[in-house]
């Protein structure tokens, strides 16, 4: 039976894990998943639910059109290890927003393909942790999550304030915000929040007013992280704003103290977060760590820098000074707004390390503009450009967070072996660990 494309892509096994259920009971890559208990699986949402059980009933359509009804005893909990050819099983939700302070508007052309897609979707959000703003959700779904309790959701909020939050993502859907998170959070659905925060506009009085009614709302909504609004060189007919300035960033931090107080008193937590960029552009010394409590903003940049001092000064306190081993030489690639920090950590590993040498680079970010000066958002070609004179004989060191989460791609699309080509030297990817980082040379 000849199989067409369309057909052999709709729930399609890409991958069976070696040894596992699924491969035990006969399913092979291009078997196409029909049902689980004799009900037709939707998405990937649904698939996860369909499959907790001990007994479970698969319908698997096999490449040349024979359908297998397999009974499969197993743990509750256990996976049937199967890939499949699209993660979602159907479409990503498109974002339907118009943000004033989109970043995916913002971006050039030559990057990476899926960079230029805008996901609001709140499978990706509990798959992945994707921010969603839950502008483009219908009813339908609003009960499938509470019936399947999808949790955690992340959610974009940045303003509870409904006309505010209106302008701000271009969307009248957009103030239906509160009663929906309050609709899931009686449901018991958990969610994290995310503020992008905008000088003059959802600052100051708007901000005190969405974190005190997104408090109201825990424990359901467990955190909010507060990130500055990054803005690049390409914004021709976008809206006209600026990013903080020092006074700004300084005026905000003092604010959120306030509130920390207020919620720590309140709920027994902080609550609420900055990004760690604040705290650079207000040149304001970080927190210790205990202050970020369970640090489950990484990913948001929260916290990152005190977490990665705090592991290397760890590391450090434990190792005397050492000139064992051969002499190395390294350049250290890092975001202009961390060269300071990580200039001042090379000092202490060559006074530790006495047979290593150690260059820090903080590359300027001409592909967005020298506004962005984080490294997660650094191109290889600008790597390149300032780093090709200084590395000969070398080793480069670069932050693992300049290439693509699961595969060794830079956001301007070049690979790490073609970097490394064009270099002529060694590259080691180095983790956000400090305790790695020091112990690594």
């Amino acid at each position: 039976m000849e199989v067409n494309s369309e057909r052999s892509l709709q729930n399609c096994v890409e991958f069976v894990e070696p040894n596992s259920i699924a491969d035990e009971v006969g399913i092979q890559s291009g078997d196409r998943l029909i049902s689980i208990n004799g009900v037709a699986v939707n998405d990937i949402i649904e698939y996860r639910f369909l499959i907790a059980g001990e007994s479970i009933l698969v319908l698997i359509e096999k490449v040349n059109g024979e359908q297998w009804e397999i009974e499969v005893e197993k743990e509750y909990d256990d996976d049937l290890g199967i890939l499949f050819h699209n993660q979602l099983l159907g479409c990503a939700h498109h974002c339907k927003n118009k943000c004033l302070f989109c970043f995916v508007d913002q971006n050039p052309k030559g990057m990476r393909k899926t960079l230029y897609f805008k996901d609001d979707d709140s499978r990706l959000s509990f798959l992945q942790g994707n921010f969603v703003t839950l502008t483009n959700i219908e009813e339908e779904e609003i009960e499938r999550i509470i019936r399947y309790r999808i949790s955690p959701i992340n959610v974009s909020v940045h303003t509870t304030d409904p006309e505010l939050r209106v302008k701000m993502l271009k969307n009248p859907k957009a103030g239906n915000l509160l009663p929906l998170m309050k609709r899931f959070a009686d449901a018991g659905i958990e969610m994290s929040c995310q503020i992008v925060l905008i000088p003059g506009l959802n600052d100051g009085a708007h901000l005190d007013r969405t974190v005190r009614e997104l408090a109201e709302l825990h424990p359901a909504v467990h955190s909010i992280a507060i990130v500055p609004i990054g803005l690049t060189k390409h914004r021709d007919g976008l809206a006209e704003l600026h990013g903080f300035k020092e006074s700004e960033a300084a005026a905000f931090l003092d604010q959120l103290i306030e509130r920390q107080k207020e919620c720590l008193d309140r709920l027994g937590t902080r609550f609420v977060f900055a990004g760690d960029e604040f705290y650079l552009v207000a040149r304001r010394d970080f927190p210790r760590a205990d202050h970020y409590e369970d640090f489950d903003m990484l990913e948001d940049g929260v916290g990152m820098v005190s977490k990665f001092v705090h592991e290397f000064m760890e590391a450090s306190e434990e190792f005397q000074p050492s000139s064992a081993g051969d002499r190395q030489e390294y350049v250290l690639v890092t975001g202009t707004i961390m060269e300071e920090i990580m200039g001042k950590l090379a000092l202490i590993l060559m006074e530790k390390k006495l047979n290593i040498s150690i260059e820090v680079v903080a590359v300027e970010n001409q592909f967005y503009g020298s506004s962005i000066t984080v490294s997660g958002l650094l191109t290889a070609q600008d790597i390149f450009a300032q780093v090709s004179q200084k590395v000969k004989g070398k080793t480069l060191l670069l932050p693992a967070n300049v290439l693509k989460s699961d595969e060794a791609v830079f956001l301007d699309d070049m690979s790490l072996e073609d970097l490394k080509a064009r270099l002529n030297t060694d590259i080691i990817i180095m983790e956000n660990d400090g305790n790695q980082f020091f112990r690594y040379f």
